[in-house]
């Protein structure tokens, strides 16, 4: 497994840490807007919980070395107590990919998820059952379905910069998570009447053949663009560019679909570093593809002259 040449260190939360299997997982809860009534030790507690599941748990077939893991943050915050050990949240999920022949970590995934409920009684047990996603209590199901549909999506992307569609097999077992998650009035974001970005249309989007091209960019933006910058720099910004030319085309078939904004969220001051030393030519595609594929980020792309 080609991505397995390559380490490096990232950090974007402070965090606690253990060192497990696939994943080196940093994780932190916050439970700030918790009424002081409520003990927040059982917050520690959940947070050591979740740090054990996601580094001490065995999510692929392959073997890491401890430099190979793959580095992952995740930033849970409290932000109501429902009652009978019910809580809701903000889940902020973030990982990085080590860039070819250079200490640089590339971001992958940033995004916040703003519904996350789940039932938690401290010292209980977080399992999680790929055939048994339900449980036998949704509502603290929901809790470990969350983090293994992130996790998944995280190895999908991962796989897939390293190899064309290497991260299939991931995204379809985040979409088994979707097709089978736990169902109660509390919980929400796994149905696709729920809202039009949530954990059903990005797993939809990942393995819907019409969105195809999105596999495309993702291999061609890291293995075929910032791999190659130190050797051959014209060639590692052709790469990216190509990565922009298939967003593109994803954009103008599938307009407001929700993969555009999760793969380009925290890329904005990286593309435009990729693209200030381009020809006059090359910069004025990408801004202007780039201003008009991501919106939200288009007054840093006026950098691009």
């Amino acid at each position: 497994m080609y991505r397995k040449i390559i380490s490096g260190i990232f950090v974007l939360f402070v965090a606690s840490q253990n060192f497990g299997q696939d994943l080196q997982a940093r994780l932190t809860v916050s439970a700030a807007k918790i009424d002081s009534r409520v003990d927040k030790k059982i917050f520690q507690t959940l947070q050591a919980g979740l740090i054990s599941f996601l580094n001490n748990r065995k999510w692929t077939s392959d073997n890491f070395q401890p430099g190979e893991r793959i580095q992952c943050n995740f930033f849970l915050s409290i932000e109501q107590d429902l009652g009978n050990n019910v809580f809701k949240g903000r889940l902020t999920v973030q990982s990085a990919r080590p860039v070819l022949n250079s200490t640089y970590q590339s971001p992958l995934i940033n995004y916040l998820d703003d519904n996350v409920t789940f039932r938690y009684v401290e010292f209980q047990p977080l399992e999680f059952n790929e055939n048994r996603i339900q449980g036998t209590d949704p509502v603290a199901a929901n809790l470990t379905a969350v983090f293994a549909y992130y996790v998944n999506i995280i190895l999908g992307f991962d796989y897939d910069s390293f190899s064309p569609r290497g991260g299939d097999v991931y995204f379809k077992k985040a979409w088994n998570i979707v097709n089978n998650a736990p169902e109660s009035s509390n919980i929400s974001g796994w149905k696709p009447f729920e809202g039009q970005r949530n954990r059903y249309w990005l797993a939809e989007n990942l393995n819907n053949n019409q969105f195809a091209l999105i596999h495309d960019a993702i291999y061609s933006y890291y293995r075929s663009g910032l791999d190659n910058f130190y050797d051959n720099e014209n060639a590692g910004r052709n790469g990216v560019m190509n990565c922009i030319n298939y967003l593109n085309t994803i954009n103008s078939e599938n307009p407001n679909s929700m993969i555009l904004p999760f793969f380009l969220q925290g890329k904005s001051s990286e593309l435009v570093k990729v693209f200030t030393h381009a020809d006059a030519g090359t910069k004025t595609r990408a801004r202007d593809i780039l201003q008009k594929i991501d919106i939200t980020n288009t007054s840093a792309y006026k950098e691009l002259k």
